[in-house]
């Protein structure tokens, strides 16, 4: 190594491995980001650490790195998965989080004897179980999959030295605490634990204090802080013309990759049919599509097939798309929090990008409480050239032009049965008189009456009434001897 590479200000002065430094120079890694700069020497102190970070900043290098090279001495060539347990533990809330660190683990170790695998739930266990036998030192994982291979014995905690909670503030949106708790328990009590995310609730703080060891925390920026670089501005727009809002601005900017969010899973797959349906290449993803579809609609919009991904909260969080120019906010997400997220995915490695949302008028107090958790007031705008009005109704439809247009069809469709119903009163009106009925038998009016019995010491047999109550009897049949007909003597 030369004095040139161990600069201040490069990768090399941190003291990392050779593998590990020719790893970054082929990913192109050059300079330090400051949450890198600040938390490896941190982490390779052994310190517990709780690092805050804008999104797109480097969050996973500033973990992966240090874990990497603290592994190292404990690295074996043998191929005994004995040689090879769990030593680093990574643990995020969604499956493309997990597949996205993973990548970026596997990246800074391939020069290295350490081995990386991820497991998550939505797809077979088989291959995961396979990789777990034959030996994982560093291992990302969901928690509702990690615990499904505890249960079934295929993997083993008990030589685990580090933690790593990445987004620990989405797992704790996302119901994952009693799943958090476990898997801790399940940990040797002396380990080093990080947790590092875009935002910091006061809820994650009190987690933090039962398992972390007097940590140390980083805020790059401001807690809750936005990217400087990212352009923020909100488009007032009736719910009802949202859906055209978002084709406008996606043909008047010319956009060829772009988020759309959606708060909801039947939200998000009806508004990407409707741009579909206008003629732009779009796709969902959400919790109920299965894992392939959004890997392939992820990877569709990564190569340009798709331009634009409407998505969810969960699904979207951990999509790391190169220079991704603009994200839209079809819906104003309820949770504060989740804007921060939302537009962290534009503006990352220091790239510019654009944030829109559009909102409604109920949407208002949304932004008023977006506004004072980022300390920052948003640039409102009317969106210019847009006319919904003018625009064709099927064209127009969205998801609340839809209910309207089926409003419209519910009237039309009104009209046309109480037209149908007014000319069905004329005919019955105009209808020649019907012919009285024939008249019945009062005997058939009656109601049922028994036949009186039979005289005693009468031989003759006594009238089996019949269905109709008229006493007519009929002769019993003979009965073959065979079948008990014949008289005993």
């Amino acid at each position: 190594m030369t004095s040139t590479d161990a600069l201040p200000g490069s990768f090399a002065a941190f003291g990392l491995h050779p593998d590990v430094l020719r790893a970054l120079a082929e990913q192109g890694y050059a300079t330090p980001t400051p949450i890198q700069d600040q938390a490896i020497p941190m982490v390779l102190a052994g310190r517990d650490l709780m690092g805050a970070a804008q999104t797109g900043t480097g969050k996973t290098a500033g973990f992966a790195l240090p874990i990497i090279q603290l592994l190292l001495p404990q690295a074996s060539a043998s191929m005994s998965p004995a040689r090879h347990p769990v030593r680093a533990l990574i643990l995020t809330p969604t499956r493309e989080l997990a597949d996205q660190v993973a990548a970026s683990v596997a990246s800074y170790a391939v020069h290295t004897p350490l081995r990386t695998t991820v497991v998550f739930g939505g797809v077979d266990m088989a291959p995961q179980t396979a990789a777990l036998r034959a030996g994982v030192e560093i291992l990302i994982a969901t928690p509702g999959r990690l615990l499904d291979h505890v249960q079934q014995k295929t993997l083993n905690l008990g030589q685990t030295q580090i933690l790593v909670l990445d987004e620990a503030d989405r797992m704790l949106d996302m119901g994952f605490l009693p799943d958090l708790q476990r898997i801790i328990n399940l940990l040797p009590k002396q380990r080093q634990n990080l947790m590092f995310s875009a935002t910091f609730s006061n809820e994650i703080r009190k987690l933090a204090q039962t398992f972390m060891r007097d940590p140390l925390s980083i805020e790059v920026a401001r807690r809750n802080a936005t990217a400087e670089n990212v352009s923020q501005v909100v488009y007032e727009v009736a719910s009802e013309h949202k859906r055209a809002a978002v084709a406008h601005i996606i043909r008047a900017r010319g956009l060829k990759q772009v988020i759309v969010f959606s708060n909801t899973k039947i939200g998000t797959s009806r508004l990407a049919r409707e741009l579909q349906r206008e003629g732009i290449k779009a796709d969902a993803i959400h919790g109920d599509k299965t894992q392939k579809d959004r890997m392939i609609a992820l990877e569709g919009f990564k190569n340009g097939a798709i331009e634009v991904l409407v998505a969810t909260d969960v699904a979207a969080r951990g999509l790391d798309i190169v220079e991704l120019p603009c994200v839209i906010n079809y819906d104003l997400p309820h949770s504060p929090e989740d804007y921060v997220h939302r537009i962290g995915r534009t503006g990352r490695a220091g790239a510019s990008g654009d944030a829109i949302s559009l909102m409604s008028h109920e949407e208002e107090r949304y932004v008023a409480d977006i506004e004072k958790l980022i300390k920052t007031k948003i640039e409102r705008l009317t969106l210019e050239d847009f006319h919904p009005g003018d625009r064709p109704r099927r064209a127009a439809r969205g998801e609340g032009g839809r209910e309207s247009g089926r409003d419209s069809g519910r009237d039309r469709d009104a009209g046309r049965d109480f037209g149908r119903e007014r000319e069905a009163r004329h005919e019955r009106a105009a209808a020649p008189a019907r012919a009285a009925p024939a008249p019945v038998d009062d005997f058939f009016l009656k109601p049922y009456v028994s036949s009186p019995p039979a005289p005693a010491g009468s031989d003759a047999p006594a009238a089996r009434p019949t269905s109709s109550g008229l006493g007519i009897s009929k002769a019993p049949r003979p009965v073959a001897a065979l079948l008990g007909g014949a008289k005993k003597s």
